[in-house]
């Protein structure tokens, strides 16, 4: 997953972060790897790490990997559930996170956003 964050067509921002990770970052790799065909490394990195760690939740945004995660029994959460609780704990402002993110290679589909909005205003 680190490598991924130091990956060339990532964010400038998100690099230097990754090159200088703060002294509190634990990385951690699994001890067996997973390979599943339509997930990218990171994907089955923390799927796999989440399974032998018995994590509470893994962060996944890609359908394929949440899918896969919640297939092996995991508790899946997505950038954007971790931003809505961030602001309710008064953290963050949740539209100002999301407007930041679309700047940057983070995807998410109009529907989606729009979805997770009005189950916000509830």
């Amino acid at each position: 997953m680190l490598a991924e964050l130091k990956h060339p067509l990532a964010p400038k921002l998100v690099q230097d972060w990754a090159v200088k990770a703060p002294a509190w970052l634990e990385v951690l790799s699994p001890k067996c790897s997973l390979v599943v065909g339509q997930l990218d490394p990171g994907e089955s990195e923390a799927i796999a790490l989440a399974s032998e760690i018995h994590a509470d939740v893994v962060l996944m945004d890609e359908q394929a990997g949440r899918q896969e995660a919640i297939r092996r029994g995991l508790k899946v959460a997505g950038t954007l559930s971790v931003l809505d609780e961030a602001e309710q704990a008064g953290f963050v402002n949740f539209n100002d996170a999301v407007s930041e993110l679309q700047k940057t290679s983070f995807r998410i589909s109009q529907a989606v956003l729009s979805e997770i909005k009005a189950k916000r205003s509830r």
